[in-house]
């Protein structure tokens, strides 16, 4: 692995994957392809160094864009991150869904087999790495057993939907083709650099600047969070190891529910700020009407990926949470990147920068 094109490297997962690979293999040279859409910014790459990161803004269904990327650039190794993935947004138009996910994922699989298998070119060394989701697998009941990789996929969103499909070309494309893919299917993800409609962002957020926490349902939602350097330590495995034409799920290890989840939030800032007026940060929880489809569990087995590969999660929720926290708490010039700056921008440089840089 030498010249790497990460997809959707200014969003979340895929801006802390460039940071990681490019602190753990000195060697290797990124070329970040992005369309720069409202959850991908430029500030999520400041620092990166410009002798082996360059950032290219452009649509990953642009297949002759990436032919030539391939080409110009000697792209051995694909980490395909750019999607669509906010379920809510994928509730009120999946149209864009399909198109990201779906075709582009297609795009990127012909313009990899034109590159390393139309043109005689050896594949030693090549790999195609998809990112994908739990959510394919559907939704568990209480006492179900754990997602594994034989998991029959039963999508329950528009968002899931179009991650199943992708899935399943990839799939194709390495039986049909032989191309040397692998595929990762992760469980929430969550840590720095994450936009903040997700949950976890948009709960430390709000509670900073006496916000409502909005919680779906009873928020007794169960989902397992994997902390996203875990998380990039597991696909950089998986590249590196894994056996092509075989998925791994990668998870955290804990089922919390979305309500307790955002109990330990408001608890951690209660002990951060004691003289805060919105303290305690409880009180700011809000319970609103469910959304259309809202799976209930999620739960991933890895015992794959650790028995093959040797990798489990490092982070306990706690620890990710109190990383991530202190993340958001110390880089209020983020948001700023991505458009956001708004009372919590403030609210940080005042209380924050003053009185708590030294807790």
């Amino acid at each position: 692995m030498k010249n790497i094109l990460v997809t959707g490297g200014a969003g979340f997962i895929g801006s802390n994957f460039i940071r990681y690979v490019l602190a753990e293999r000195p060697g290797v040279q990124v070329v970040n392809l992005d369309a720069l859409t409202y959850a991908g910014s430029r500030g999520s790459l400041s620092g990166l160094p410009e002798d082996r990161h360059a950032l290219v803004h452009g649509d990953i269904r642009d297949r002759q864009l990436v032919e030539r990327l391939l080409s110009e650039r000697r792209i051995d190794t694909i980490v395909h991150f750019a999607a669509e993935s906010h379920v809510d947004r994928s509730i009120a138009g999946p149209e864009a869904f399909i198109e990201t996910n779906v075709v582009g994922t297609l795009r990127l699989l012909e313009a990899a087999r034109a590159a390393w298998l139309g043109r005689g070119d050896a594949l030693e060394g090549k790999r195609f790495h998809h990112i994908s989701t739990d959510e394919v697998f559907g939704s568990l009941g209480p006492g179900d057993a754990a997602f594994h990789e034989g998991t029959p996929y039963s999508p329950n969103s528009p968002y899931a939907a179009s991650k199943a499909g992708s899935d399943h070309l990839v799939g194709a494309y390495v039986h049909t083709y032989g191309l040397p893919a692998t595929i990762t299917n992760c469980s929430n993800n969550y840590g720095p650099r994450q936009f903040p409609e997700k949950l976890i962002p948009l709960m430390i957020l709000n509670a900073l600047t006496g916000k409502p926490l909005p919680v779906y349902g009873d928020g007794a939602q169960v989902r397992d969070w994997l902390y996203v350097i875990d998380s990039c330590e597991a696909i950089l495995r998986v590249i590196e190891r894994g056996r092509p034409g075989e998925s791994y799920n990668v998870g955290g290890g804990n089922q919390p529910t979305n309500l307790e989840i955002v109990q330990q939030i408001c608890a951690y800032l209660d002990q951060r700020f004691p003289e805060s007026p919105y303290r305690p940060y409880s009180k700011l929880l809000r319970f609103v009407p469910d959304r259309p489809g809202h799976d209930r569990r999620y739960a991933v087995d890895f015992r794959k990926i650790e028995r093959e590969l040797g990798w489990r999660p490092r982070f306990s929720l706690d620890e990710g949470l109190r990383e991530t926290i202190e993340w958001y708490l110390a880089n209020p010039e983020w948001l700023s990147a991505i458009g956001r700056r708004d009372d919590y921008h403030g609210w940080i440089e005042q209380n924050y920068t003053k009185r708590g840089a030294d807790k």
